[in-house]
């Protein structure tokens, strides 16, 4: 299944994901795409569904984050080898983690906003992880069985935020709308093997990043396995994988960081695409859309 939630920011509804890319209205058979939802005997509930029975949805509706009320965002840096060298760093010898901030979630297509005075503000397509069962301390055999679905998420990254400004690399992860998902979750039994899925990313229509999650170095079994010797996770935690080479800092003969008036594109196999304009901060657009 492909599930989603469409509509305005704050008022999404559940929708489905019909095999012709139609949008399909969910809300008689739940009332949103939630965290409860994504248990195996909800989600085996779903599939039962008659999607010919649902009501079709404009399609030109706006896709909300595709879970809502994520509980955390769990994510692994370096974990592809090139990606990790074109930052100019050792390659890792056990999964880098950092948490990204829930209020930095925002829908597929929403505009990306750069912080106030940035100038370091990059790219970076990644694979990400739904979790649909607790994970504590589970072993790698274990991890398919707590995944509800994959998704496609954009770790935007403030670079002098990140690495300037003291360890913390949340500082430079974790602005308003530097987290779009989605535009849908797509269940496991339509992605047999999440090790090799073509990514790519486009900045003003020119190829930035391509690649594929083949080429990682901890692989989603991996990382999440060790994950949750450290952290919990929940149903609806958001496990970010990490980026393939090509970022913004990684383009040469000099870095190129994203300004007002960028346009993003990216996309992962099975799991949609999306489009961000990039534009300048400001009081009244602040807030991105954290359902």
């Amino acid at each position: 299944m492909k599930l989603c939630r469409y509509g305005p920011s704050g008022e999404e509804k559940p929708g489905l994901v019909d095999e012709n890319g139609r949008i399909r209205d969910l809300s008689g058979h739940v009332d949103d795409i939630t965290p409860d939802a994504l248990s195996p005997r909800m989600l085996a509930n779903l599939s039962k569904v008659d999607v010919e029975s649902l009501p079709l949805v404009d399609k030109d509706v706006r896709y909300g984050v595709p879970v809502n009320g994520i509980p955390k965002i769990v994510a692994v840096g370096l974990n592809y080898a090139d990606h990790a060298r074109e930052s100019g760093l050792p390659i890792p010898t056990e999964p880098i983690t950092f948490m990204k901030a829930v209020s930095s979630l925002t829908g597929p297509n929403d505009n990306v906003m750069l912080p106030p005075n940035s100038t370091h503000t990059d790219w970076e397509v990644e694979l990400g992880v739904i979790i649909g069962q607790r994970a504590s301390r589970i072993s790698e055999e274990e991890v398919p069985s707590h995944i509800a679905g994959y998704v496609l998420a954009n770790d935007v990254s403030e670079r002098f935020d990140q690495k300037e400004r003291g360890s913390q690399w949340s500082k430079g992860k974790g602005h308003d709308t530097f987290c779009p998902v989605g535009p849908w979750l797509v269940t496991t039994d339509e992605i047999p093997d999440p090790q090799d899925l073509n990514m790519f990313l486009n900045i003003n229509g020119e190829r930035k990043q391509t690649g594929n999650t083949k080429t990682m170095i901890f692989t989603v079994a991996q990382a999440i396995s060790y994950i949750s010797r450290y952290v919990t996770l929940k149903p609806g935690d958001l496990v970010i994988t990490g980026t393939p080479p090509g970022v913004g800092e990684g383009q040469k003969p000099e870095p190129q960081f994203l300004r007002e008036g960028d346009v993003m594109e990216l996309g992962i196999d099975h799991l949609g695409a999306q489009r961000q304009n990039v534009v300048a901060w400001t009081r009244d657009n602040r807030q991105g859309d954290t359902a």
